[in-house]
């Protein structure tokens, strides 16, 4: 199973997705928070927490989210490539 992981580059691939994640979500949560776009009509009503938090939760869902998906469209790209170049039809 480790020697499949290495192969398909899974690690690297966890680790650019992992700071794309984490780059993607910073700037979002800078970007509300800050108001960098233009001040936001603040009409709810947030529970337990201010909205700063809520947003800060939000933010960590889209790294993790967005990680993720970078690391699985990276591994699936590595495979297709491999699976291409050790096709045995495309040699003939």
């Amino acid at each position: 199973m480790l020697v499949l992981l290495e192969s398909l580059s899974f690690y690297r691939n966890v680790r650019v997705g992992a700071a794309a994640g984490a780059l993607l979500a910073v700037t979002m949560y800078l970007v509300r928070t800050l108001e960098l776009l233009g001040p936001v009509i603040d009409t709810r009503d947030y529970p337990l927490f201010g909205p700063d938090v809520w947003f800060l939760l939000l933010a960590f869902v889209l790294a993790a989210t967005s990680a993720l998906s970078v690391a699985v469209a990276l591994t699936i790209a590595v495979a297709v490539r491999g699976a291409g170049e050790s096709d045995p039809e495309s040699a003939e």
